[in-house]
């Protein structure tokens, strides 16, 4: 007997369509796994922004979590958007039933229209519960600037703003540096092993971003379920959200930042023997 590798996200609902679960099942699929999800919050959001959040009750979003997790048994995990602290606290208690699955933890705090997407209160809690219990954080730059408190210009605060992070405990980190001004882009990747490695990419004219971190948080998630160490897992999903970039960038939809393409090139669903 075979199963579907699944993942699950724990994320909002884009009503766009361009970030947050759409994203990530979208992302899923183009990679051959089979995408589950549990829905945090109800976006009011288009191309153009955000004009209304409705969170869900933070039992009902735990409800789903172990709905997933105790039936289909994904593989891996990535979480976004997570509104209150009172989400942040349950979601964090029901992962610890599930140790020793890999997650990816997106931290969304700002949108790509520049609309804040989470209480400030959240935040200290996201650090304290959450961060210990994931495999790799991955902030943008306003993102990583709000965690670290330190403001990012260039590379060297991306270093800075990395090794702050990494005292909240958790086990890697990758700021993303695409908001950066010039025609080379930088991520940096560091862990508490010491490992420091530098992501490089070309610059892309387009509009066309949104969803660009939710898609990549969701990429390296949906490798780590496949079985790929966490270094290739990054490299394999920044080569995916570059092309899914490309290929988009002159694609309209909407009148504001529009979507990546994802589905460039798809593959099939992949199976693997139940154990």
């Amino acid at each position: 007997m075979t199963k579907y590798i699944s993942v699950l996200t724990i994320a909002g609902s884009d009503s766009g369509g361009g970030a947050g679960i759409q994203a990530d099942l979208k992302t899923f699929s183009a990679l051959g796994c089979f995408g589950t999800s549990a829905i945090t919050a109800i976006t009011v959001q288009n191309t153009l922004g955000v004009s209304g959040i409705h969170s869900i009750p933070p039992d009902i979003v735990a409800g789903q979590i172990r709905a997933v997790m105790d039936d289909i048994q994904p593989s891996a995990i990535k979480i976004g958007m997570i509104h209150s602290p009172e989400l942040a606290l349950a979601i964090a208690e029901t992962l610890k039933s599930y140790p020793d699955l890999p997650v990816v933890l997106d931290p969304v705090m700002v949108a790509t229209s520049g609309d804040r997407l989470i209480e400030s209160e959240t935040i200290a809690i996201l650090k304290e519960q959450l961060f210990p219990l994931v495999s790799l954080v991955t902030p943008n730059l306003d993102e990583a600037a709000i965690l670290a408190n330190i403001p990012l210009h260039n590379l060297s605060d991306m270093h800075k703003a990395a090794d702050i992070i990494l005292q909240t405990g958790c086990n890697a980190v990758l700021v993303k540096g695409g908001h950066l001004a010039g025609r080379e882009l930088f991520d940096v990747y560091k862990d508490q092993q010491n490992n420091v490695q530098i992501i490089s990419s070309q610059y892309i004219d387009t509009e066309n971003t949104h969803g660009t971190g939710c898609t990549l948080s969701a990429a390296i998630a949906a490798y780590l379920a496949r079985g790929e160490k966490l270094g290739t897992a990054i490299d394999k999903a920044s080569q995916y959200i570059h092309t899914a970039i490309a290929a988009g960038q002159h694609v309209q939809t909407g009148k504001g930042h529009g979507p990546l393409n994802h589905f460039f090139a798809p593959e099939k669903l992949i199976t693997h023997e139940m154990e």
